[in-house]
Order: C-alpha cells, then sequence, then structure tokens
C-alpha cells in the first residue's frame, strides 16, 4: 500500500487554531513556548496604525476626529496580521498592559473588524507560563476608556507640536520642536540654570577639634555657646573662638544613647529605576529601559513601565522563601507599601519574576536584572538597625557637639544600599552626619579629654547642581509632568533637538535652548506652566477612568490655546541665535571662525558661508601636561557623550609615541 508523505504528515501536524498578537518579536517568541501548538504567536512590532507624519491629521472641526492611517512600512505587517487572522477560531490581543498597548490592541482589533464586545485582549504583567496562561482563560474587552486617555494624549500631543513648531521655525530657525511635556522639561533645566546663574556664596566656617581619652580619639565639631547654636560667618569671629578655647579643658557634660531603624526602600518604578541605574549603573534613562524592555520580552522581569510599588501575594511568598533560606528568618519582614492611585497602579512594581533561575544574559542585562532582583528582596527585609550617640562637650562657655553610629543589625543592607543624587554643599548640609565618628571611645559625663588639634575651615555655599538625566526624571514624576512611559522619550527629544547637552552626566541648555524656552516663557505660559501640564496630566488619567470626556477636554484646552496662538505670531519679531566669535582663523579665508550647534554638538564654522564652507572640530584640551610625555591632554567624547581624556601623541595605532588615555582627569600632582 502506498502512502502519500505529504498527506501522513499534514495528518500528524496539529494546526494552529487560535492566533495571538504581541508588540515584538522577542515577546512573541517567549509566549510561543507556554502556549503550545495551538497557539500562532505574531508581533505587530509596535504601533501599525497612527496619526499622519506629514500633516497634523487631526480634524479640529469634527471633535478632533484623528485621521489614522496605516504607518509607513506597516503595511506588509497589517496583511500578514489579516491573513494569520482569516482561518482562526479565536484572536488573542496581547499588547503591553498600558493606554499605549490599549490602543495598538484597538487598532489592531478595528483592522480585523472585530466587535467590541468581543473578549479578545489579555494582559500579563510578567511573561511567565502561569501569568500568560492564566491571562488566556480570562480575556476581557478593549477597554476603550483607555484607548480615549491615549487617543487624547496623542491629539493634544499632535496640536501642540505641529501649530507651536511651525512658530518656532518662522521666529528662530527650522528643524525645531515644542511639545507639551518636552517644553516644560526644557523650562526645568533652564529654571535649574539660571538659579546657578543668580547664585551668590555666602561664606561660613566649620571649627573641628580632635580630642584624645586613654590613646582613642573623636572629631567634635563646634556647635555654638551655653546659650545655643552660634553660626560662623567671618574669620575674626572664628579666631577669637579658637583664641578662648585652644588647649583648654574639654569636658563631657551630656551623653544620649539611642537606637535608630532604618527603612528598606520600596521596589522599583519606573522613575526610581532610572535614577539609580544612573546613580548605579551609569545607565542613562534611555539606555535603561531599553535593557529592561529586553528583560520583559524574555520574561525576567515584571512590565517595566509603571508608578505603582505594589507587590503580588505571589511575589511576596516568593522573596520570603528566598530571604528566609539565603540570609535567615530574622532578616525577613513582610513590608505593603503604600503607592499612589493613578491609571498604572493595576501593575505591580518592578521586580523580577524568578529570583532562583540561572539566566543567560549579556552584561548590561545582568547588571539591570540584578539590581532590580535585589532591590525587590531588600524592599521585604528587615530594617537596619543603629546604636548612635550624641555627646554634648563644653570648653569654657562654648559647645562642641560628637555623634557616632554603629550598625547594630544590617538588615535589608547585607543586600542593598540605596544610591544617593550629588547635592549642593552649603551651610544646610554641613550636617553632623558628614562628621560621624564610627567607633567611639567608652566615655562618661565628666571625663576630660585632651585636645589633639584644633582644626578652622573657611567655606562658601555652592549653587545647586545640575540635573542628570536621572534626577529630572525624579523632579518629572514629583511635579506629576508626564507618565512612566513619556520619561525617556522627552530627555531623548531635548537632546536631539540640541535644546540641551551633556557634560559628563549633567543636563545644560545650550544657547538655542534657551532662546526656546524664552519664547515659550513669554507667550506660552499655559504650555510651560509646571501646574497646568500635572493638572492634564490628571485630566487623561480621569479620562482612562470614565470620569472626564475627552473630546470636551481637548475643546477646554484647543480654544485659548489657538486664540493665544494667533495672536503671539503677529506679535512677535524674529529672534537671532547670537554666534560665539572664537579666537580660531579660518585657513582658508582668515576670518574668525564662529562656533556652530550641531546634531552632534558644537563646532567651529566659517562666518563666510555660502561663500567659504570650511568647517572643523573644537579641540579641547586640559591645562596639565600629559603624565606619560609632557604632550597635550585632549578631551574627546564617546558615542553617549561621556568625557574621556587622551594624549595627543597617543594615535591609536603603532606608531603611536604615547599610550596614554584615562576616564579620569588628570592632575597636576601626582
Amino acid at each position: 500500500m502506498c502512502y502519500n508523505k505529504k498527506s501522513v504528515m499534514k495528518g500528524l501536524i496539529k494546526l494552529a487554531n487560535k492566533l495571538v498578537i504581541v508588540e515584538s518579536p522577542s515577546k512573541a517568541k517567549t509566549i510561543k513556548k507556554y502556549l503550545g501548538n495551538d497557539y500562532e504567536v505574531i508581533a505587530s512590532q509596535g504601533h501599525i496604525i497612527d496619526l499622519p507624519a506629514s500633516k497634523i491629521g487631526v480634524d479640529i472641526e469634527n471633535d478632533f476626529k484623528p485621521e489614522y492611517k496605516v504607518m509607513k512600512g506597516k503595511a506588509k505587517i497589517v496583511k500578514q496580521i489579516k491573513d494569520e487572522a482569516k482561518n482562526k477560531d479565536k484572536v488573542y490581543l496581547a499588547t503591553d498592559p498600558d493606554r499605549e498597548g490599549e490602543a495598538i490592541a484597538w487598532h489592531i482589533k478595528n483592522v480585523l473588524n472585530i466587535d467590541d464586545n468581543d473578549e479578545c485582549r489579555i494582559e500579563f504583567n510578567e511573561i511567565t507560563q502561569n501569568a500568560v496562561k492564566k491571562a488566556v482563560k480570562n480575556p476581557r474587552k478593549v477597554d476603550l476608556n483607555l484607548v480615549d486617555a491615549q487617543q487624547a494624549r496623542r491629539i493634544l500631543d499632535r496640536i501642540v507640536g505641529y501649530k507651536l513648531s511651525p512658530l518656532l521655525w518662522k521666529k528662530i530657525k527650522k528643524g525645531l520642536s515644542a511639545g507639551r511635556v518636552q517644553s516644560v522639561a526644557l523650562k526645568i533645566i533652564m529654571d535649574r540654570e539660571k538659579e546657578i546663574r543668580n547664585f551668590i556664596p555666602e561664606e561660613y566656617w566649620v571649627i573641628l577639634a580632635k580630642l584624645e581619652k586613654d590613646k582613642e580619639f573623636v572629631i567634635a565639631k563646634f556647635y555654638g555657646d551655653i546659650n545655643g547654636k552660634i553660626e560662623l560667618k567671618d574669620e575674626k569671629q572664628v579666631k577669637e573662638i579658637v583664641k578662648k578655647i585652644d588647649h583648654k579643658e574639654y569636658r563631657v557634660i551630656d551623653i544620649k544613647n539611642s537606637e535608630r531603624r532604618k527603612n528598606p526602600p520600596a521596589p522599583f518604578t519606573t522613575s526610581s529605576l532610572q535614577q539609580e541605574a544612573s546613580r548605579k549603573l551609569g545607565f542613562g534613562v534611555k539606555k535603561t529601559m531599553m535593557v529592561a524592555q529586553k528583560l520583559y520580552e524574555a520574561g525576567f522581569i515584571t512590565y517595566m513601565r509603571t508608578d505603582s510599588t505594589r507587590l503580588s501575594s505571589d511575589a511576596m511568598a516568593m522573596a520570603k522563601k528566598y530571604i528566609e533560606s539565603e540570609f535567615g528568618k530574622n532578616y525577613y519582614s513582610e513590608r505593603v507599601f503604600k503607592t499612589k492611585q493613578t491609571a498604572q497602579d493595576a501593575h505591580e512594581a518592578i521586580r523580577p519574576t524568578h529570583v532562583d533561575a540561572y539566566l543567560e544574559l549579556d552584561r548590561d542585562e545582568e547588571k539591570l536584572y540584578h539590581l532590580i532582583k535585589n532591590r525587590f528582596l531588600a524592599s521585604q527585609m528587615a530594617v537596619a538597625v543603629y546604636d548612635t550617640t550624641k555627646i554634648r562637650i563644653q570648653v569654657e562657655d562654648y559647645i562642641f557637639h560628637v555623634n557616632g553610629s554603629v550598625i547594630k543589625f544590617d538588615g535589608f543592607m547585607k543586600l542593598y544600599i540605596e544610591g544617593k543624587d550629588a547635592r549642593a554643599k552649603g551651610k544646610d548640609s554641613e550636617n553632623d552626619e558628614e562628621f560621624e565618628n564610627n567607633n567611639l571611645p567608652l566615655l562618661k559625663i565628666g571625663d576630660i579629654l585632651n585636645q589633639k588639634e584644633l582644626k578652622a575651615d573657611q567655606k562658601f555655599t555652592e549653587p545647586p547642581v545640575r540635573y542628570t538625566e536621572a534626577s529630572l526624571v525624579k523632579v518629572m514624576e514629583e511635579k506629576g509632568i508626564g507618565r512612566p512611559s513619556t520619561y525617556a522619550p522627552t530627555v531623548s527629544t531635548l537632546e536631539e533637538r540640541t535644546y540641551i547637552e551633556k557634560e559628563n552626566k549633567y543636563l545644560i541648555p545650550t544657547d538655542l535652548g534657551e532662546i526656546v524656552d524664552n519664547l515659550m516663557e513669554e507667550n506660552f505660559k499655559d504650555i510651560v506652566d509646571l501646574k497646568f501640564t500635572a493638572e492634564m496630566e490628571n485630566k487623561l488619567d480621569m479620562v482612562a477612568e470614565n470620569k472626564e470626556n475627552y473630546i470636551a477636554m481637548l475643546h477646554e484646552f484647543y480654544t485659548p490655546f489657538i486664540e493665544n496662538l494667533e495672536n503671539v505670531e503677529n506679535k512677535i519679531e524674529r529672534v537671532k541665535i547670537p554666534e560665539q566669535i572664537s579666537d580660531e582663523k579660518c585657513e582658508l579665508c582668515g576670518r574668525n571662525m564662529v562656533i556652530k550647534q550641531g546634531r552632534f554638538g558644537k563646532f567651529l564654522a566659517c562666518p563666510g558661508y555660502p561663500e567659504c564652507k570650511n568647517t572643523k572640530p573644537i579641540i579641547q584640551t586640559v591645562d596639565v601636561p600629559c603624565p606619560k610625555c609632557g604632550g597635550k591632554i585632549l578631551i574627546k567624547k564617546t558615542k553617549t557623550k561621556r568625557n574621556f581624556y587622551v594624549c595627543e601623541n597617543n594615535t591609536n595605532n603603532e606608531n603611536s609615541k604615547c599610550d596614554f588615555i584615562s576616564w579620569n582627569k588628570p592632575k597636576k600632582e601626582k
């Protein structure tokens, strides 16, 4: 008997009769593993439908009706989705669990003519076998309130961008843009820059005494006199005090022992992850989100766009088991973190899906995964306990303070210590913790201490530090500007438009950024007003909760906005961007070259353009000779705009006269 091999194989292979549509191919691959042969899993590769790029794409007169089009380059994917869905019994839309994902699901639903009442939407906060299978068993309708909130944001941003940007082209230069969140973020950076410029340093002094008892030492800080605290403001005042107390009798007059408890930080939200990855790993916010996306899609962490600190009961049980096994029962402490009530609170905090599995990750993924894992575990660990001692010492009529602190129980700090941002050092920040003694000699009231050294230091208050990407995101979150999905794109846009530039990790507004900010602040106060923007975000949340009509909200915004725009367009003159003249001569025509701002930073250009088109890079140097050969040290930048230092004689080839290169700025002293 003869058999047709193809027909036999066709009979043996069970064809998939259900289709799952996700956003990314890597996510599709992970989910396919869990669902088996009954399911076909394909990726939309993000949005397939959007407003057209060539025009505003919003019918203002017809209640802001969006004119959606298949995105450029996505026609093939749309055809694939339609073809795959044709012969399937059921289609599941498994796009990301947020408003953006809901909108993508809605667009796909419309492309496939799926009814609004069809329960085709599934979502999961983590891509694990249990979560995916549970989601498939519990589909729901596409949430049109979430879709409306996303549409409202998209239309708002399109109106602001497409109406304001042409004004900037006309009044400043082509290629500029304004945005509802972007312009506020620029204002925050610019306001800090103005604070720094207007800052006037104040002189203050610190007196420290090194005191000894039985060959053990303490560092005591001047506090005041027997009547209270004294601010040390000038050298004359300090010299008079030092003269009175130098080598006099230092007597212990009061000792207070207490216990201080330090709570662990909450598990990560999008914002806190971006901040801590910047502090501890040196990641920019864009890189953090790219790496986190990979970890999420591979099933290693929960969804990375959230402002919730909530943990599921399963996650807390997983943490308990791991902590008690690895560190002991006394290190575990169940803890529930309160979170603000926003649309994103349906999600959990960012956490690992497993804590005891071996994972094959690249270097950056491994770093971020372990940061997330350790923060999650620490959040469920016991408090750290310190024994603290405060001692008051009298010399003549003056009082010195001694602070001591010893860890009694390390608790969560055995695994995790939270990073800190740089801050300005002013009088207020010269707190006692900076002069804390880790080990104090055994002292009692009445003890006499010997003065070994008395030192007075002149200091000056310092201006606030510039924002980093992470500290900017922190402020945006605190002020309610933007949402987890918008933080990283906002910072990237400011850099791409050359409104800001990064010096090491700090964000500095360019001349262009300052001109744009001034124009916006003088003429569009609402757009750059932090409270107004935060209120718009609240209204979008209310749309998502079906408490606000998004059409009415758009009308309320648009009418005063467009009236103001028309007035401003007729009122303001064209703004000329000032050119910085350098000492560098153009070798082609002899003119002094000017400093221009380009997409990749500053460069030198001949002002005789278009007759003379000479340009060249700006070479920055350090006023320190090369420690190896004495040549000039050049400052160069990596692709991520981090500074490094290299000798001019290091040509990076076999003919190099010097091999000096360093991340650290060379110093004159060895």
